[in-house]
């Protein structure tokens, strides 16, 4: 592979690094009083969902999410606070990268309605796939200097 300034890993770890700033990003920007004070991110989603398309959606959010909407508000700020700095470090990024998928995921699910989340969700989702098919980790990581995921 030819590559102009850095190694392909390199530009894998950059892209790696830039999705954890992302990660990062959403979670700076987070109200988190709102969210955990007065679960403003939990209503707003059960508001979405409510107005859902598809009847999984409904259900699926009323079975899992609104029945404990303070310990899903805490999942859902700390997860995208994990994923950005394992994604920055390199440190269980193979985990950090499905898991950050399987959020943007449901996170596209359930803003089928909404233009630019869904770009935003495909966009970060792509960024998974190919930073994990690449083995991003190989470079400029945690995994690398303590050897995991070989």
């Amino acid at each position: 592979m030819d590559t102009i300034w850095l190694s392909g890993a390199q530009w894998l770890a950059v892209l790696r690094i830039g999705l954890g700033l992302w990660w990062l990003e959403s979670w700076r920007h987070k109200d988190r009083k709102g969210w955990f004070e007065r679960g403003t991110g939990i209503a707003w989603a059960a508001d979405v969902a409510a107005k859902h398309r598809w009847n999984a959606v409904r259900s699926g959010f009323e079975l899992v999410v609104a029945p404990r909407p303070r310990v899903m508000a805490y999942v859902v700020v700390y997860a995208e606070l994990a994923l950005g700095l394992g994604l920055i470090a390199g440190f269980l990024t193979p985990l950090a990268l499905v898991g950050g998928l399987l959020l943007n995921a449901l996170y596209f699910t359930l803003m089928i309605h909404d233009w630019a989340e869904q770009g935003q969700n495909l966009m970060m989702a792509l960024i998974s796939l190919v930073a994990l098919f690449g083995m991003s980790w190989q470079t400029w990581s945690l995994d690398s200097a303590l050897g995991l995921f070989g």
